[in-house]
Parts: structure tokens; C-alpha cells; sequence
């Protein structure tokens, strides 16, 4: 969805680099075959999942579990078919699902979730997405990109636990993208006589066709059994409380792990999880000791203008190490933003240092085109622990790239100097 919006907006910008439409006509967008693509996609790595693991014998069970001991599982498939499993060794990996708005007349019924999104049979149309997520924020990017009246609803502020400087530049985008900001909480959400959905809030009302809802996601362990068996979970958010003996998937129960999203306090990413249940599978088998490093994560927001980052916040950082940090910063224009003349207010990068030399960076941030596949490499080299301001600044930059303009850092936000970058 974030790359059919992308192409949208690389479409618009094609004549400036000299193509023309037939009949100077804009390109228009089909929503039936985005879904019916993006659906096949879907099925297509489901099938390759199930393929694989059958290739290395590994029995699939499509039903419904939850545990009646350490070591026994009942299942329930959709014939109402009862079984019951054993094991050794027990892993729950059952992830989160969206949260909905109970307490709201007419939004539960009255709305769709992020994940339903992707299975609309017909378009959108004018759509408010409710939420600060970064799910949010990414589902009310695309609508707009793809050509929906968007409208995204806050209740305070936007990518809660990122650094809120970068979040206020992906939210000003936004807007500069075309979705429309409104700041309150729901208070109803009508179904009118045509289907049309009227929403209120404190101060004010409108009418939208969809009405989404990505308020953020709850555990998906209630109807586990785990509490009847003693499990340790978090009373506040339903997450497995893990660390036990040492290990950070182990639960209470010794022979019970959770990896994911659902172990308590851990980044709930997919590539984390799939990192996770790798080295602990190799645990389990003996063939490693190596234990999940949960430090120096990174990751992406695929908002129109992408949002990366990896270790601290400029906030964390200054909360950790109080006026011993240093940030270096620029305002950067993209090269492929020039012939179109956009607009790169909102393409920064910000390097969070410590202080005192040899400055060890301890925190990466960019807004940019691309900033997930720049990130990355940088993300390898924090983890080695050797990343400092002179090793960035000693790298030899690939010219012209968005990569380029973090080895060039060299003004400080202390120094209240400009920190735009000329052009070439």
C-alpha cells in the first residue's frame, strides 16, 4: 500500500523529468486490483510458509489452542474437532490484534480495524483513521497518497515512545501530503440512511464513508488458558512477563516461552520476533547459546515521507545522560526532489552523540525518501559499539545519496548555526 502510494506520487512528479501521458490525462488509480494483488501476494507467501514446513517436517495444525497444562494443548478446528497435543517444550507466539473503541456508540459495529483494510472490496473513499500509531499515521499516508479524502484523528500526540521532534515532522508532512488533522477522541459514529458513517468529537462532526480505527493493539492471550496455569502476566496490557532463569522468553512455567509481540516490554516488530524465535529454537535444540539482543532495534515508519531510526530519542538520551549528550543535525534536500522543485522541509537528520570524545553515537534519525534502506547499514555498525562522530565523519560519502549526508554532519544544534544543507 506505502509503495502504490509512492509510485502515485513519482507519477506526478515524471513530468519534470521530461514524460508525458497520453492525452496529458493523470494516471488513475484502481483499488479492485491492488487488493486482488495484494491478496494473491498474501496467499502466495502463506502457501510458501506451509511448503516450508513440510519440507523440514514440521506438522501444521489449523485450530484454535490453549493450554490445559505445561505440556498439553487442546485443540479446536473449524469442524468443531477436538485434539489434544503434547510437548516437551511450548511456544507462544499468538501476537496482538487491534484494539477497538468499546466505550463510543456505534464505533465498534460502525468501523473497520488496520487489518481490515487490505481486504475492502470497494474503495475507501473519504476515510478517518483514528489513532497517534505509527499504523495510524502509515494507514492514513496511503489513503491520501492513493487519492482519498483523508482525515487522521489525534488524541494527543502522534508516535508516542519515538522522538517527538522526527514525529512532528512525519505529522506536518502529512498534512503537507494533503490528510487533514483533527485533534479530539470520538464521541459517536452513526450509520445514516445512504451508509455514509457521521462521526463526532468534542468540537466538531463530519461524514466519511470509512471510519478506521489503529488506537494501538492488545495482546492476543486471553483465551490462552495460561492463567489457569500459572503463566506471570502483566495485569495492565495482557503481555507474558518473560526473563525468568535468565532467559528473556522464558516464562514462569519453565518450559514455556512467548516470543513477540506479546512478551512483556519487548519491541513489537516482526523482524524481532522472527530474530527471537530463531536463536531460541537454536537454544532449545542445543545447537547455540546465543540469546536475543533487544538493544539498538531499528525501524522504520512508512509514512509518504519514511521515518527511521535506531537506539535512543534525543529525549531518552538527555534523560540518560543528562547534559552529556551532543546532537548533530541537517536539514538535506534529495537529489531526485530538484527537478520537481518539492519541498525537503521535512528531510532531517539528526545523529544523538555522547559528549565527551571520542563521541559515541547512541542514537540515528531520519525523515526521508528511502530512510528504511538507508538506516540499515548504519543500524550493523552501531552494533558493533565502535560507532563514533569520527568514524561517520572519516567515511567517504556516496555522492549523491540521502546515505551521503550522514557522514557530512558536522553542525551541532548547540551552536544555533543553520543546519540546511546547499543542494550539491
Amino acid at each position: 500500500m506505502h509503495q502504490a502510494a509512492i509510485l502515485g506520487h513519482h507519477l506526478k512528479e515524471a513530468t519534470s523529468y521530461g514524460w508525458t501521458y497520453p492525452s496529458n490525462e493523470p494516471a488513475t488509480h484502481d483499488w479492485s486490483v491492488l487488493v486482488e494483488n495484494v491478496t494473491n501476494y498474501i496467499k502466495s507467501l502463506n502457501f510458501g510458509h506451509r511448503t516450508a514446513l513440510m519440507d523440514k517436517n514440521v506438522q501444521y495444525i489449523n485450530a484454535k489452542g490453549s493450554l490445559l497444562d505445561r505440556n498439553r494443548i487442546m485443540t479446536i478446528n473449524k469442524k468443531n474437532e477436538k485434539k489434544q497435543i503434547y510437548a516437551d517444550n511450548i511456544v507462544i507466539a499468538t501476537g496482538m490484534r487491534p484494539k477497538t473503541i468499546q466505550e463510543v456508540p456505534g464505533m465498534t459495529e460502525n468501523s473497520i480495524t488496520s487489518d481490515d483494510i487490505f481486504w475492502l472490496n470497494k474503495p475507501p473513499g473519504k476515510t478517518l483513521v483514528i489513532g497517534g500509531s505509527y499504523v495510524a499515521l502509515e494507514c492514513a499516508g496511503f489513503l491520501s497518497g492513493l487519492g482519498y479524502d483523508t482525515t487522521l484523528m489525534l488524541r494527543s500526540i502522534p508516535l508516542r515512545g519515538f522522538d517527538q521532534q522526527m514525529a512532528d515532522l512525519v505529522l506536518r508532512h502529512l498534512e503537507h501530503s494533503g490528510v487533514h488533522i483533527v485533534r479530539g477522541t470520538p464521541k459517536s459514529n452513526t450509520k445514516q440512511k445512504d451508509g455514509r458513517l457521521e462521526v463526532t468529537w468534542q468540537s466538531g462532526s463530519d461524514v466519511y464513508d470509512t471510519v478506521l480505527l489503529a488506537i494501538g493493539r492488545e495482546a492476543n492471550t486471553k483465551d490462552l488458558g495460561i492463567l489457569d496455569i500459572g503463566v506471570d502476566v502483566d495485569q495492565n496490557t495482557g503481555h507474558i512477563v518473560g526473563g525468568y532463569g535468565g532467559e528473556s522468553e522464558r516464562t514462569s512455567i519453565p518450559n514455556i516461552y512467548a516470543i513477540g509481540d506479546i512478551l512483556h516490554g519487548r519491541p513489537e516488530l516482526t523482524p524481532v520476533a522472527i530474530q527471537a524465535g530463531k536463536l531460541l529454537a537454536r537454544r532449545l535444540y542445543g545447537t547455540s547459546l546465543e540469546a536475543m539482543d533487544y538493544e539498538l532495534i531499528p525501524t522504520t515508519v512508512f509514512t509518504p515521507l519514511e521515518y527511521s531510526c535506531v537506539g535512543l530519542s534525543e529525549e531518552e538520551a538527555e534523560s540518560r545522560f543528562p547534559d552529556e549528550i551532543e546532537v548533530y543535525h541537517s536539514y538535506y534536500k534529495p537529489l531526485e526532489y530538484s527537478l520537481p522543485h518539492s519541498s525537503s522541509e521535512h528531510c532531517y537528520i539528526k545523529v544523538v552523540c555522547l559528549r565527551q570524545f571520542p563521541h559515541k553515537v547512541i542514537g540515528i534519525h531520519i525523515t526521508g525518501p528511502n530512510s528504511g534502506e538507508v538506516l540499515q547499514g548504519f543500524a550493523v555498525a552501531m552494533r558493533t559499539d565502535s560507532l563514533t562522530l569520527q568514524v561517520l565523519q572519516s567515511s567517504v560519502g556516496i555522492h549523491p545519496t540521502t546515505a551521503e549526508e550522514l557522514v557530512k554532519l558536522h553542525i551541532t544544534k548547540r551552536s544555533g548555526l543553520d543546519p540546511t544543507v546547499s543542494e550539491c
